[in-house]
């Protein structure tokens, strides 16, 4: 095991809730966006997105190949890596809003699809981690120091 190891799962954890942060950002401040995108020639109204995390995999030709020769023992990378952003595909809410000038000719307007207590939960969920992730780094810098002072001794 690196001597770093416990600092680079961290700092993957760390980039990774943040990139959930701002993808939650986004997503609150298009909340009430009804022009997003052009499809076919008619505007539609922002889409959620979301952050996929999955574990890091530390599967290149070469681990493997020297795993298997038995050059060196197979020890997976650690940490966590962002697999994909991708657009919730929940439905619009229709709102009846006659004066909007979106609105269809029954009165009704489509809305994003973002929900601000799932946004609101998924923000303190994301805010949590990077805290406690922080304090792992903080906790394993100090154990490293400590190492260093034994070792001056």
């Amino acid at each position: 095991m690196s001597l770093f190891q416990g600092m680079d799962t961290s700092a993957s954890a760390l980039t990774a809730n943040r990139l959930r942060l701002d993808t939650i950002a986004a997503n609150i401040a298009n909340a009430g966006s009804t022009r997003a995108n052009m499809v076919n020639g008619v505007w539609q109204p922002y889409r959620r997105k979301v952050v996929d995390l999955a574990p890091k995999t530390n599967q290149s030709f070469d681990n493997v190949l020297q795993a298997a020769i038995g050059y060196v023992s197979p020890q997976p990378e650690q940490g966590v890596r962002v697999t994909a952003i991708r657009e919730d595909n929940t439905p619009f809410k229709r709102v009846y809003n006659p004066d909007h000038p979106d609105a269809d000719a029954d009165g009704y307007v489509l809305m994003s699809n973002v929900d601000m207590m799932k946004e609101m939960v998924d923000m303190i969920s994301a805010s949590r981690a990077y805290e406690a992730n922080i304090t792992a780094l903080n906790a394993t810098k100090s154990m490293m120091m400590k190492a260093f002072e034994i070792n001056g001794r």
